[in-house]
Parts: C-alpha cells; structure tokens; sequence
C-alpha cells in the first residue's frame, strides 16, 4: 500500500475503490480545507534587541493570537492561551518573558511542562529566540546533573523545569532559592490541559505553595497558560492557581488541508475482528515503507512495543526499509535512551516512532507526515491533539484512527461526527479533594508554617482540615501558625501523579533497564511476566518489592503477558445525596482494592491466549470518593 499525502478525500476514496481489499476496512474518511493565516499588530511596544531578532527569523509578522497574548501580557495580566495544535503557542510566552528579562535584568522565569522531552524540545526553540547571550536558559529536572544545578539556579534566567521537580527538588529547598524566587516575574504553565484528575489536583496544590513563598518574599509573578481546545479553560486556570486570567482563544495560525481515516479492522468471525494492534502495525509498516514520516500512538507501554516489534517483524520480511529507522517511545526508559531517541526523532533520522500519548503534546517532532491512532484516545481533545501531530502550517497530513473491537470504537466508526463535529471536553481538576489537600498542607506547612489567613488560598475546606490534622498530629498550631512536626520533607512521600511507593529498578544482570512505578510493577514486573523494551524481550525472574528491585534475563519468546486485575470496592460513608426526579445519587467515600489475581500468556501474532497463571501479590488499598 502507498499512501501518497497530500491527496483530497476524492482521490482517497478513488484510490481505495480499486483496493477491494482495503476499501473493506475503511470506515469514513473526512477532509479538513485550508485556512490562511490571520494577522495582528502589537500594540504594547517591543525591545529593539527582540524585535531586531525576530526580524532575524523572518517573523516579521505574528498571528493575531500570538499579539494579543504578548499585549496582555506585558500588561501584567495573568493569560491563558487556547489555540490547536501546531499555531505558535511558544511565542505566546517566550516573546513577553524574554521582553521581561531584557528590560529587567534581574528578572527571572520559570516553564513548568508535563514531561521532560517536552522541556527538552523547548529549550531549542528558547535558545534560537534569545537574541544574546546575556540571557541564559536551562533545562532543570531529575536529569539535571548535581554538579550543575547550584550554577543553574543562580545564573539561569529562564528555568524549564516540570511540576515534579518543582515539588520536590525547589520548593523544599526555598531557602536556596531566595534570590529566584525574589525575582521570579513569569510562570508558565504549558499544556495546562495535562492537568486534569488527580495529577491535575496536585499540581494546584505546588503552583499554590510557589505562589505562597514568593509572596513571602513580596513579590507577585505572572502566570501564562497554554493548553489545547478544552471546555472551560478558564475555570481550569481558577482551580489550578486560584487566579482569574485574560483569555486568548482566536487562533490566527494557518491550516492545511488534512484528511482523516476511520479503519476497522476485518472481521475475521461473526463475533470478532482482526486485532487493531495487528492492523495498526500492518498500516505503520506500509507508511514507514512509503517514505511516510509515522508517529504511532498507543494506549498502553506494553502496546507500544508490542506494535515496534510487530511492524519491525513486517520490515524485515518485506525488505523494503530499515528496521532500526522506527523506534518506541514511553515512559520508564532511562534519561539516556530518551534523549538518544529525542534527539535522533527531533533530528529527522527516526521515519516512525510508536509511542504513548506523551508525544501528544506539543513537541515539535518536524515534518512528521502522517499519525496512527491504535484506538480511541479516550476524549475528542486527545484526538485532536494527536491527529495535530501530523502535517505542518503549509503541509497536508492524514490522521487514521484504528478502531478497537469494542461497543463504544465500533460506535464511533459509524458515527464519527460524534468526533468530528463534536464538542471538546472540560478538564476536570479538584485540589480541594481531602486526600490530595492534607498531603498539600503537610509540604507547604513543611516549606513555611501556615497562618490561617493563608489557607484561604488552599481553598475553604482548608482551614477545617488543618484544624483536623493539628488534632490527628499531622500538624502542630504553635503561635497562631501551623507547623509540620517533623524535620524530614513530607514532599519525599507525596507522589503528584497518583502513585506511591518508590520506583522499582528493572535490571538485567549488571545493566539498568529503567524503572517502574510499584503498583505498575506488582501487576506487569512479577515473575514470569514478558518485559518488552524498545524491540527486545526479557522475562522477569524475580520481584523483590521490599528492596525495590526486579530481576530480568533477555530472552526471545514469541508471547506477551496481561495481568487479571479485581478491583473490590467498600463503601465507608455516604457524604451528600442529591434527588433527581425518583432517583437519588449519592457521593461517597470509598475503599478500593486492587487485586493481581494472575496472568494471561498471550500469542504475539494476535493475541490468542495460551496459557493463564494464579499469583499470589500484595494488594493495593486506597481511599477515595465514588458516585452510588
């Protein structure tokens, strides 16, 4: 199969109708037409040395969007930016931070995003903007080296870091942070949409411990946002910050024309198909054979090497191109795979990448021609977000989504206005949820004790909840302020994204895999579990949880492992009812246990299960709220 981008949907369906058996599994194809770009004046004025380097950079001239934001913001206003995928969100906040840094020299910046490669990839484009060398940025997070953070921190102007660094390697070390924190005049906070759920609702617990300390220090830093089109992003921002914002949401970038695929895989019975992991790395193969620039996107990190070493498998039977020219990318690789495989996707040497949704955010991945969906991605936002990888301002791209054998994808198969035409998500966060704030208040009380004039920002559930934890011991009131009461950083047992217990350390003899978080380990890493890694298999021997590590030998097997996982849930107390005609719903706090009862041996070649094992793991309990 040869796809050539760049086709209309005429030309599409022509050329699929002389493809019996492709023309089989398309489900709808769709087109999105051109837009020209729309332009805007600055009305706020610009530093010679910044207007004299973009001129530098041919941008003589800026969207609409990207104006307003920089007017805004030299303003003071806090902003939040909404605008799609590929529209030159970057300047948004690079232009009125380096307009901040050229005519206060002292002033520092901080650019908080959600992953690490993304940090990495808008250090680049950061650095070709700054025009000299007096303004100095740096890429602070786990990564960073010891030996350089100490200098960092107090020649870097602009900081690109990630909310997790921020909570556990800044904010309870303020006191080396004086300085920076003293003249920190702009936060960003880019792909705000990220948080959402729990990971969401801890982060407005660190933005609001930030803000708490550099108004300590007298001082007041602005916050620019950017996230993709989501329902009520300024509601969002509110619950992130407890700030209100100015909003920019007319985009002004260019489109080209894009087309869109929805692939059903055949039936292959009267009551199953082909399996989407199978046909997504059959259409992956052909791209990639095509001379077509692929990014794969997957649900799951077991997914995504099972679909590398499949379309692998399918290059080296056809012959037609290299193996090594398509890579996998997710999390629990080390620091040093990541950047190799960053580097060499940014650089144009990968033709195709599968990958989880950390590659839908905004890293510029170049020239990237076409996208794959294995699945619903879950929300029409997502879908958009990826489908925006593909294609460039002035290059058409193709977006195909491979259904899964389920009710709700064979749905959206033949309904896909529901996506096309349907309305983008609101992002949901709460960081007043009991469980989330208690762990909040212990690290903010921990950084500088609390007066209660200051919980006000944590929310109004706050003040009765320290009170709470003063009673349980949590905290002491010692001369009208909160204290924690204890010398060791509670921030060390807080995971923001959800998850506790330290890292499980995958090894293979000598070498170091990667890591894993405990409770992913306790279902994926137990022994006899199949750990695929970037295209090579290893079998766990051994977990050993209290020491934090799990034993691996390499070894080719022809089949992958799925863990059977029970959740019971217990239902501990009914907070509020709400009556809606006859019926009642109540909110309730919950008891859930996670429960590995064994695991599946399935075929590689399609997933047939051969073989199921018993096991006999810990169990996870966690409390939480439910709806009944």
């Amino acid at each position: 199969m040869e796809i050539e981008i760049g086709q209309t949907k005429s030309e599409w369906l022509e050329t699929l109708s002389m493809r019996g058996d492709l023309a089989g599994q398309i489900a709808h194809v769709a087109e999105t037409p051109d837009r020209p770009a729309r332009y805007g004046e600055l009305q706020s004025p610009m530093h010679p040395r910044l207007k004299a380097k973009l001129d530098a950079l041919g941008l003589q001239r800026l969207y609409c969007h990207q104006t307003q934001a920089y007017d805004y913001a030299t303003q003071g206003k806090d902003v939040v930016v909404v605008t799609g995928t590929s529209s030159g969100k970057t300047l948004c906040y690079n232009l009125p931070t380096i307009q901040a840094c050229l005519s206060e020299p002292m002033a520092r910046a901080l650019y908080l995003f959600p992953t690490k490669a993304l940090a990495q990839d808008q250090q680049g484009k950061l650095e070709a903007l700054i025009p000299g060398p007096d303004i100095r940025c740096g890429v602070y997070d786990g990564d960073t080296p010891k030996s350089q953070r100490s200098s960092m921190r107090r020649l870097s102007h602009i900081l690109l870091s990630n909310p997790d660094m921020l909570h556990l390697g800044i904010l309870p070390q303020h006191e080396q942070w004086t300085s920076f924190l003293k003249s920190l005049r702009v936060v960003v906070l880019d792909e705000m949409h990220v948080y959402r759920g729990v990971f969401g609702s801890h982060v407005g617990g660190v933005i609001r411990r930030l803000l708490r300390l550099c108004e300590w220090h007298r001082n007041r830093p602005q916050i620019i946002a950017c996230t993709a089109t989501i329902g009520s992003p300024l509601e969002l921002f509110a619950k992130l910050s407890d700030r209100q914002a100015a909003l920019v949401d007319e985009d002004g970038s260019p489109r080209a024309r894009k087309t869109y695929i929805f692939w059903n895989p055949p039936a292959i019975s009267e009551e199953t198909r082909l399996s989407a992991n199978v046909t997504t790395s059959e259409v992956f193969a052909s791209l990639v054979e095509a001379g077509t620039r692929t990014l794969t996107f997957c649900r799951a990190r077991v997914t995504t090497e099972l679909i590398l070493r499949q379309t692998r498998a399918r290059l080296e039977r056809s012959g037609v191109a290299d193996p090594a020219s398509i890579e996998s990318y997710r999390a629990g690789y080390t620091p040093k795979e990541r950047r190799q495989i960053e580097q060499a996707l940014f650089k144009g040497k990968l033709l195709g990448l599968a990958a989880t949704n950390a590659m839908e955010l905004g890293v510029d991945v170049g020239g990237l021609d076409a996208v794959i969906m294995n699945g619903y991605p879950g929300t029409v936002s997502s879908f958009w977000q990826q489908a925006g990888r593909a294609g460039r301002a002035s290059k058409p791209g193709l977006a195909i989504m491979v259904a899964h054998d389920d009710p709700l994808e064979q749905f959206l198969t033949r309904e896909p206005e529901r996506i096309m035409e349907g309305a983008t998500e609101n992002v949901s966060a709460n960081p007043e949820n009991p469980q989330i704030l208690t762990q909040q208040l212990k690290c903010a009380s921990y950084e500088r004790a609390i007066a209660p004039s200051e919980l006000e920002a944590f929310g109004p559930s706050a003040l009765e909840l320290a009170e709470q934890m003063d009673r349980a011991g949590e905290l002491a009131f010692k001369a009208g302020r909160f204290f924690y009461p204890d010398h060791e950083p509670p921030a060390r047992k807080v995971s923001i994204r959800g998850t506790g217990g330290a890292d499980i350390v995958l090894r293979c003899g000598e070498s170091e895999l990667g890591t894993m978080e405990r409770w992913r380990a306790i279902q994926t890493a137990h022994g006899g579990a199949v750990y695929l890694h970037r295209g090579t298999s290893y079998v766990v021997e051994n977990l050993d949880l209290e020491k934090g590590f799990a034993d691996l030998s390499q070894r080719e097997v022809d089949y992958y492992t799925q863990p059977m996982l029970q959740s019971v849930i217990e239902l501990m107390v009914e907070v509020s009812t709400k009556k809606f005609g006859k019926r009642s719903v109540a909110l309730c706090g919950i008891k859930v246990t996670d429960l590995v009862l064994g695991y599946k041996v399935k075929a590689l070649d399609g997933g047939a299960i051969l073989a199921v094992h018993e096991l006999n793991l810990p169990s996870e309990t966690y409390g939480t709220v439910g709806v009944r």
